[in-house]
């Protein structure tokens, strides 16, 4: 199974090296990884370029998972963002021999903050159980963490690149009514930043996400009402 991992890139010198190091660490290696940067203007195509990533232009981050998958070569896609570490060496092999064993076409895994803070494992620990709870019947998947076939993603056609929130749950129920298997992966779990919630505030964010969900079941899908900054940028220090 040739895998082509994709990750979408702004400004990202500061965490990439992190994940590629924990790429570059897997007894799993039948892979290939794709940068899809922004235009950075920090050292991240530098540093991609050191770990033998092939580099190609993306843009926001769905536009640039869309051109990832489009450029890649293998026959499953992994979306990671630059700010997740994979913790297990055997996090590829296990999790692609177990999405292989269920049949999944499209898959997520647990998420663990790459924090020690209660409340960031608190807030993490409720959304794996929310996940777990409702895969069956509409699933949830964080963009930093899809597994998905490739000719299940060119049948959904992809991310929808009109939304600027949560369209990664968009893409795995869009997939499920699609009619391809989705599950959530149980042998490993990914290491995230929360740098997100750092930003946003812990309170804040989980306001927005569970004004997401209400608003998907009651009326269909929510759009956000602040523009989307990614990557390094988002997380500059507020100006005082």
């Amino acid at each position: 199974m040739f895998l082509s991992i994709v990750i979408p890139t702004k400004n990202e010198e500061l965490n990439l090296p992190f994940l590629l190091e924990s790429i570059k660490t897997q007894e799993f290696t039948d892979y290939e990884i794709i940068v899809a940067d922004a235009q950075s203007t920090d050292k991240t195509r530098a540093i991609a370029v050191n770990f033998k990533a092939r580099i190609i232009e993306g843009g926001k981050t769905t536009p640039g998972r869309n051109l990832g998958a489009a450029a890649a070569l293998g026959q499953t896609l992994l979306f990671l963002d630059a700010d997740v570490v994979l913790p297990n060496p055997k996090f590829l092999s296990d999790n692609l021999s177990e999405m292989e064993r269920k049949h999944a076409n499209v898959a997520t895994c647990k998420v663990r903050p790459l924090s020690e803070n209660v409340v960031d494992k608190a807030l993490h620990g409720f959304y794996n159980a929310y996940a777990i709870g409702t895969e069956k019947i509409m699933p949830h998947a964080p963009g930093f963490c899809i597994f998905a076939q490739k000719h299940a993603h060119d049948a959904i056609n992809g991310f929808d690149e009109a939304l600027n929130f949560a369209e990664d749950h968009d893409y795995v129920q869009r997939a499920k009514k699609a009619g391809f298997k989705f599950s959530i992966l149980r042998s490993h779990p990914i290491m995230v930043s929360v740098r997100r919630v750092e930003r946003d505030g812990r309170l804040g964010t989980a306001v927005r996400y569970t004004k997401a969900e209400i608003h998907k079941l009651a009326r269909g899908h929510y759009k956000n009402e602040k523009d989307y900054v990614m990557g390094g940028d988002a997380y500059k220090p507020k100006a005082k």
